[in-house]
């Protein structure tokens, strides 16, 4: 007994001690199905597993839909592609969900984090960029999977913390706003992040480096909003070694609620664009900070040089591994149509002229190319397109193209031209990440047919404005 403590505490501090050991040696054991097991092989093990352990332990078994149901034995089935990314047979330094509304994402993390807090001892970093309070973190659906799975005699749940008799310790973070904390946190087995898609990559740079324990995960489950968020970019779009992703939807939950299927019927028949993006988990195509937004079109059409305006047709040189691109258009009645396009990365001088050629009547028409490469232009007039010539640049022409663009009643893309279609769709203004509000500035990216666009456009630009407009 130490100085001061008196006996009753002390009776008390050794029973705890005893209540927590007996609670380790009872509590339920986990058991996931193999990767490759049957249900029925997985139906034989649970059976052998049940007889070996004491009648008061539990036995819980992980594993997809409709595996084997055994007497005395919890069943936690899982929806089969989140079983799969989650299981602990299949070591991962880093498993990412991407998906949309309704596929059962974070209740499975949820679940599995529990479990696994359950089965050993591991410091769990649950994450999201900002979190000003515990309500905004994950704390109330993890007490909430404790008591689901009836094992809260095994937690201790508290208002902001929650232990296990395991040893198990669950911390709440947000990253934007703790960097000095986040650097200073050790021993961490798991990291993880809830809304992963608002994560920046300041906050990517400091905290992966932090989780560097032997055997150590990163989890991360996100409703993808743009192809260019960093964590998208990062886990998804060029995944480094080590990272497993499955991409669920509704149609992978088995428990998909009526109310919502209500929700997700209105919206699929009430705006695609949105549905494909809430509920199929695609990246956003339509946003306020989309230039093009509302104008694009695809649909297949022939041209009418007897009654359309053109063709126009621009170049925009590539640098390096960035694409050269070649695009021909038509203006009439307001509507602007993009017939044909060509494209290639790191594509040599001596090799463009054979890409031009893609573009049917190439030859036989004037060429607007970018002026910042004189000699290549030269190249091209001595080798088959003496008509080709460099626009000439002004201060803010980018922003005079956009706003000439989006006069257009109608952009209709012939469905040939995909990558003019998935630039229309990428070419974007700046977004404050931090409020969301949408910046004057142009993302200089997925702009190269866009570029050859404006350079096709540059005459009618610069001498049409809105009281002649009708004239096209």
């Amino acid at each position: 007994m130490t100085p001061g403590t008196s006996l009753a505490q002390t009776m008390r501090q050794a029973q705890a001690v005893l209540d927590a050991r007996r609670a380790i040696l009872q509590a339920p054991v986990v058991s996931w199905r193999g990767l490759d097991e049957t249900a029925a092989e997985f139906g034989d093990r649970l059976a052998i597993a049940r007889t070996s352990l004491a009648p008061n332990v539990s036995l819980i078994a992980v594993g997809p839909p409709q595996s084997a149901s055994i007497r005395r034995v919890q069943h936690v089935d899982l929806a089969t592609k989140l079983f799969e990314l989650l299981h602990p047979d299949a070591p991962s330094r880093y498993r990412v969900a991407t998906g949309g509304r309704g596929s059962a994402k974070s209740f499975t993390f949820a679940t599995a984090l529990v479990l696994l807090a359950l089965s050993r001892k591991v410091r769990i970093l649950a994450c999201r960029e900002i979190m000003r309070s515990i309500r905004e973190s994950v704390h109330q659906l993890l007490s909430d999977r404790i008591d689901g799975l009836g094992l809260r005699p095994w937690f201790d749940v508290r208002e902001h913390s929650i232990t296990a008799a395991s040893g198990s310790e669950f911390l709440y973070e947000g990253l934007r706003d703790n960097v000095s904390k986040i650097k200073s946190l050790e021993n961490i087995s798991l990291v993880y992040i809830e809304e992963a898609e608002t994560i920046s990559d300041r906050s990517l740079e400091i905290l992966i480096p932090t989780v560097r324990a032997p055997g150590s995960e990163i989890w991360l489950g996100l409703n993808p909003d743009s192809l260019e968020d960093p964590v998208y970019v990062r886990f998804v779009t060029s995944p480094p070694p080590g990272c497993r992703h499955a991409h669920v939807t509704f149609a992978d939950n088995p428990w998909f609620p009526p109310e919502l299927e209500r929700e997700r019927v209105y919206l699929q028949s009430a705006d695609d664009d949105a549905y494909r993006h809430v509920w199929l988990g695609e990246c956003r195509t339509a946003s306020d900070a989309q230039i093009l937004r509302g104008k694009v079109t695809v649909e297949e059409f022939q041209a009418q040089p007897w009654l359309w305006n053109g063709p126009y047709l621009g170049l925009d040189f590539g640098f390096s591994q960035d694409p050269t691109a070649a695009i021909k258009c038509w203006v009439f009645d307001r509507t602007l149509y993009i017939e044909h396009e060509t494209y290639a990365i790191g594509c040599d001088i001596d090799a463009t002229p054979q890409l031009i050629n893609e573009i049917p009547g190439a030859r036989q028409h004037i060429i607007r190319a970018d002026n910042a490469r004189p000699e290549t232009i030269s190249y091209l007039q001595r080798n088959g397109f003496p008509m080709l010539r460099a626009v000439e640049k002004w201060q803010g022409s980018v922003e005079d193209g956009v706003a000439h663009l989006r006069q257009y009643e109608r952009i209709v893309v012939h469905p040939h031209c995909t990558r003019f279609l998935d630039e229309a769709r990428r070419y974007s203004y700046k977004v404050d990440r931090l409020t969301g509000d949408v910046l004057p500035d142009i993302v200089d990216k997925h702009n190269h047919l866009m570029d050859a666009l404006r350079y096709a456009l540059e005459p009618i630009i610069k001498q049409i404005g809105d009281w002649s407009f009708t004239a096209l």
